[in-house]
């Protein structure tokens, strides 16, 4: 394997209710397929670590947030800073890159969409409408983080195991039901500028994803002249269903990006 950028910073950032801890085992797999790359696990605000704060009604506010978190986490780390991003955290990506365009070296946006660009029904299906009010009123965790892998994953035996560390990360981090619904309302409302991308960008969407029509991020990408890699099977925690595809799809297009040393 070659050299990589000793210097490059990976903020990972997830998406609609969920924290740090749900990323499972994809940012060790990650740091050991790009070493040297310091990866920072981001929260949004009421999520994982920051889950005693109100999380903000707006994705500029999550995005500032977020960016305090990381360079005050990283103050003494000088190099490229990357954003792994995916659904409602990519929206974040992109507000940090508005507004603060020099911050980023590169952004990786997985099954995300964007106001603006695709319609309502595609941005979430209207058929797991049901599905998402039920999950969202169930009160047993249990129950909840199983529904919610079922929904957005396509995993095999190994389903139960990450039922039960959600349960654990629920039960350290509670995640209130009010701050679903203002996340749910950032992103509802969030419309980027036409002509965000100052860096480059690769798009990564699954043609399993229940949630999220895969034709948001086709759009995004035709939009944005941006690299397009989509996974014939996995569903939308694309992390969890195919970690190694990922990982090779970004180290493909970190080439074109002359990361490599």
């Amino acid at each position: 394997m070659q050299n990589l950028n000793s210097s490059s910073h990976w903020v990972f950032l997830r998406g609609l209710a969920r924290e740090s801890a749900h990323w499972e085992e994809f940012p060790d797999r990650f740091a050991e397929s790009i070493p040297n790359a310091g990866i920072f696990l981001a929260d949004l605000p009421g999520s994982g670590k920051h889950w005693g704060l109100k999380s903000p009604t707006d994705i500029t506010a999550m995005a500032e947030f977020v960016r305090q978190d990381s360079l005050n986490a990283d103050k003494q780390l000088i190099g490229s800073r990357y954003l792994f991003a995916i659904s409602l955290g990519a929206m974040v990506a992109l507000e940090w890159l508005h507004r603060h365009p020099s911050d980023i070296a590169g952004l990786v946006l997985v099954n995300t969409s964007l106001r603006g660009f695709n319609p309502i029904h595609q941005r979430l299906s209207w058929r797991i409408w049901p599905k998402l009010l039920g999950i969202a009123c169930q009160n047993n965790v249990h129950l909840r983080e199983s529904a919610i892998l079922a929904l957005t994953t396509h995993l095999g035996n190994d389903a139960s195991t990450r039922v039960e560390s959600r349960v654990k990360a629920f039960q350290q981090h509670p995640f209130a039901r009010m701050n679903l619904i203002r996340q749910l309302w950032a992103a509802a409302k969030y419309r980027p500028p036409l002509n965000i991308p100052q860096s480059p960008l690769i798009m990564l969407n699954s043609l399993g994803d229940r949630l999220v029509n895969p034709v948001c991020s086709q759009t995004i990408a035709e939009h944005w002249g941006a690299t397009l890699s989509t996974h014939p099977l996995g569903g939308h925690d694309l992390p969890l269903d195919d970690p190694d595809w990922i990982i090779a799809e970004v180290l493909h297009w970190l080439q074109t990006q002359d990361y490599f040393l």
